[in-house]
Parts: structure tokens; sequence; C-alpha cells
């Protein structure tokens, strides 16, 4: 993590989608989550998932002050136990492998902030043990009311949320795993918030996530609820 001086913008990395456009792989990122960075104070930089390699991801990590894990489609849910469901859209396997080692290199730096949308947010909950309802519609009537939809948000206000200390599993979390850095999960960017926007908008949660059982914990799929 890099010191910014006063009055700097943070540099916040966000990763991009990766897509097979003309025959060759294209880097591609709405620019949504740019405008809600630097309306927000930071300075966007797309990061690309040029490589997995551990060095090479430790040294990205140390230019950077905050790091977002942007939407795209579906992981491949095999390196995390679990056979991946026949109707997903999986993403490439270099960008997967690249976000694994990076949310992997992030959980040993505590002091960064990370928020991770849709997919980020689900790559967050598969690396730290959790597991996922990977098609909604096999389990929810609603599942469209969701997909490409806008949804009413209510941003935090200036008091931290407090979290609960029972044995309740948290989605990012595993008991089992070293003390996790402070991380966010939205569905969507915002279009409309102002500096909250990155950090407390959106559904987004900014408090220290609390131990909790020995259980993996479940998320349900963003990927017929959103599309980013």
């Amino acid at each position: 993590m890099t010191t910014t001086p006063p009055n700097v913008r943070p540099l916040v990395a966000i990763t991009s989608d990766l897509m097979i456009r003309k025959d060759r792989p294209t880097a591609y990122l709405t620019m949504t989550y740019a405008h809600a960075v630097h309306n927000a104070g930071g300075t966007p930089v797309i990061l690309p998932p040029t490589t997995a390699d551990p060095t090479e991801v430790t040294n990205l990590i140390s230019r950077f002050d905050a790091f977002i894990l942007s939407g795209g489609d579906d992981p491949r849910t095999e390196p995390f136990g679990e056979p991946t469901h026949p109707s997903i859209t999986p993403i490439l396997p270099e960008r997967q492998a690249f976000e694994t080692e990076l949310i992997s290199q992030l959980h040993q730096n505590p002091d960064i902030p990370v928020l991770g949308i849709c997919l980020g947010m689900q790559m967050l909950a598969l690396c730290s043990g959790g597991s996922m309802n990977q098609y909604l519609p096999d389990t929810h009537d609603n599942h469209t009311d969701h997909w490409d939809n806008t949804h009413p948000t209510k941003p935090f206000s200036n008091r931290v949320p407090s979290c609960p200390t029972t044995n309740k599993s948290s989605p990012i979390q595993d008991a089992t795993k070293p003390s996790r850095p402070p991380m966010t999960a939205s569905s969507k960017p915002s279009t409309t918030q102002t500096p909250s926007s990155v950090s407390r908008s959106n559904g987004t949660q900014s408090a220290p996530i609390p131990q909790h059982s020995d259980k993996p914990s479940s998320i349900n799929s963003s990927k017929q609820s959103t599309k980013l």
C-alpha cells in the first residue's frame, strides 16, 4: 500500500473485465466505476488481468491505495470445491486466476481498503471459504425482478454500522482462516451518489467483519440479478 501525501488523490485500482473481441482478448470496464472513484476524490486506474504470478501481483498491490473488484459474468467453482452450474456464463480463466491471487494477497494486507461489486463480491466470498447459489432461476421465482434493474439505495450515515459478534456466519470471512481486511460488497456501482458512493452507498458495508462459526458461508449469485 502506498502512502499518499496530503492533497493528493489516492490511486484506486479497478479490475477490468476480459472478453474476446474480434478474436483478441480485450480489457473492458464501464466508466461508471471510474466516475464514482473520481467523484469520491480518488484517481481511478484500470487494472487488467495481465498476470497471476505472485511476485508481480505483490508489486501491483504496493502501488495502489485501494482496490475495487468489478463486476462481470460468473466464476468457475471447481477451484473452490464445487461443480460449476451448467447454465452459468464463465469469465475467462485469465481473469479468475488473476483475481484469485490478488484477493489472496489482499487478505494478507488488512490496511488496504477493498470493495467487491457483483462478481467481485462473489470472488471475495469464494476465496474466503464461502459457497454460492450459482443460478437463481433454480431457486427464486422472482429472479427476473433483479436482472439489469435499478434498485433504491440508502447510503449509510457518518456512523459506522455495528456488526454482530454472534456465531452467525459472515458472507466474506471464514473463521478457519486468518483475520481478513475490512471488505465491502455491492450489487451495482452508483451513478448518482457523490463522495460516499465508493465506500458507503448502494448497500455497501465498511465496518470490520466479525469472526464467526466454523461453517462456510453462503452467498447468492448476482448473475441472474444484476448485470454490469
